[in-house]
């Protein structure tokens, strides 16, 4: 099965090109942010470093979220653009469970965060089981210190990666259990670990209709609902 997985959902913009379980190419940037001008070249690039045309391709794996409402939008866009044109299979995962994947221990309890401003954070709780994350806690958009408590509760070492360094002091103060020391490299999104964790998972039923995994509202809608109590909220604005 040849993969097209793609990740622009935070900082880095990540794309990788896979045949089967062999990685064929892959690139990961983290000096800027102009995804919107630079996925698209990256694909074509990778594509031909690999020696596949586009119709050689049998599934898009994307990161759908949570993140950066921008980014998430650009790969999501992306994807389900190649996946209808080239009709062909798209897979959605989620971009905390991505960044989980990278600690290869068994049993090992996960934590990704990713900084979400005001001491909120898309945050989730994943076991590795089987070399799979998988849920403990679901992903969410919750406060800090909330997640952290509920964490704590599991009373054993914790592998936070993503942006847990911007919480480090709060971590080490709520989480008495020992929190195991990680190098850099894992706090970004191993691309293809994306197309890997894809390969498995079951493909999008209805591509035109399938939404990001936003976990939040954008600002323009939380200020529309505040003003407009009793409209209905589903029509104020059509997700894609």
């Amino acid at each position: 099965m040849k993969i097209l997985a793609i990740d622009t959902s935070n900082r880095p913009l990540s794309v990788a090109v896979l045949d089967d379980s062999t990685v064929l190419a892959a690139i990961t940037v983290t000096v800027h942010q102009k995804h919107a001008e630079y996925l698209l070249p990256e694909i074509e690039r990778l594509m031909g470093m690999a020696g596949l045309k586009p119709a050689d391709l049998d599934r898009i794996v994307v990161a759908a979220g949570p993140g950066s409402y921008t980014g998430i939008r650009i790969a999501v866009t992306t994807a389900k653009t190649l996946a209808t044109t080239l009709n062909i299979d798209l897979v959605a995962v989620s971009s905390l469970a991505t960044l989980a994947a990278n600690v290869p221990v068994e049993g090992a309890l996960v934590a990704p965060l990713f900084d979400a401003r005001n001491q909120n954070v898309f945050a989730g709780l994943y076991r590795i089981k089987d070399g799979q994350p998988t849920v403990v806690i679901a992903d969410a958009h919750t406060n800090i210190a909330a997640f952290l408590e509920a964490v704590k509760e599991y009373a054993e070492p914790v592998w936070f990666l993503g942006d847990a360094d911007h919480f480090t002091e709060l971590i080490n103060t709520t989480v008495s259990a020992a929190t195991p020391r990680i190098s850099p490299w894992l706090n970004l999104p191993q691309v293809a670990t994306i197309g890997l964790l894809g390969q498995q998972m079951t493909p999008v039923k209805d591509v035109d209709r399938f939404v990001p995994n936003y976990l939040r509202l954008t600002q323009a809608e939380a200020e529309w609902r505040a003003k407009n109590p009793k409209e209905d909220v589903e029509s104020y604005v059509e997700k894609i």
